[in-house]
């Protein structure tokens, strides 16, 4: 660089293919002298860093990886890490954060630093199988690796009590699998059996399998790191293969489009004395 500045790209790459990878982060990998990155990672962007130097490290390693981005960045070199995803979502954003405090970096300095969004695995799943996001939902990763599992049990138990859909990351992996069951259990105490529950595998990837099942039920596919589980909430409901959580339009207008009689366009909604049932979350 002319000013001797590093630039460090923080880059999501989304589920891994091109066509779902933002222009952003492609141009910020072409840019880039140095690629860092799980070695999965980099096997999805292969096409995309041929002649570039590049750092791979295995699970387990991501202090590594962003010691390296970091230190090459600020000697003055363009890197890109990148993480599936979004990088702020479970990812690298936060670790390279915490790198830059360690080493008492500071604004101005070397590295510039330029975070790219990616496509989380919540939006490349919901996207396989309708619009189950369509209202308040959580993330929980399922991980115990770096975060208790009394914590991660506290949480589900929040999230399910809270009547949100909620997204399940890392729920098992070959020698990690008692977690998933524990969660269905806790989420089986307040949700009905019959509650939507999708399971997509390496969404967008040549390996992608997606299933639709309940809470009752799902437990009965396959499930591995791959896997992202979104858990419906007490609206949520399938229509022609496809898994919705309604926004709760309906709440107050009709379906021509008219204001129900107590309600009022642009203002919260009144619960009325004569409803029957909990309006749609």
């Amino acid at each position: 660089m002319a000013d001797g500045k590093g630039i460090l790209s923080i880059v999501g790459i989304g589920p891994g293919a091109s066509q779902h990878t933002t222009p952003a982060a492609l141009q910020a990998i072409k840019d880039a002298d140095l690629i860092v990155g799980y070695t999965t990672y980099i096997r999805l962007v292969r096409e995309l860093i041929a002649g570039k130097e590049v750092v791979k490290t295995g699970m387990t390693e991501e202090i590594g990886r962003a010691r390296a981005a970091v230190e090459r960045a600020r000697d003055g070199a363009r890197v890109a890490i990148i993480s599936s995803g979004d990088a702020g979502v479970y990812g690298m954003a936060g670790l390279v954060f915490q790198v830059l405090q360690e080493i008492g970096w500071k604004r101005g300095e070397s590295p510039e630093l330029r975070l790219i969004p990616g496509m989380t695995a919540l939006n490349s799943t919901g996207s396989l199988v309708g619009a189950p996001l369509g209202h308040d939902f959580s993330a929980i990763s399922l991980s115990d690796l770096l975060t208790p599992w009394s914590v991660i049990t506290r949480r589900i138990e929040a999230a399910a009590g809270a009547d949100f859909v909620i997204g399940l990351y890392n729920p098992a992996s070959g020698r990690r699998t008692r977690q998933i069951v524990e969660a269905q259990q806790i989420i089986r105490r307040h949700r009905a059996g019959t509650t939507p529950v999708a399971l997509v595998k390496s969404a967008y990837r040549k390996l992608q399998q997606v299933e639709l099942s309940d809470v009752d039920h799902f437990l009965e596919f396959e499930i591995g790191m791959l896997t992202t589980v979104l858990v419906g909430s007490s609206n949520t409901f399938v229509y022609e293969g496809y898994m919705i959580t309604p926004r709760g339009y309906t709440n107050k207008y009709t379906w021509e489009g008219e204001t129900l009689p107590g309600q009022t366009p642009g203002r919260s909604l009144v619960l009325t004395a004569t409803s029957n049932e909990e309006p749609t979350a």
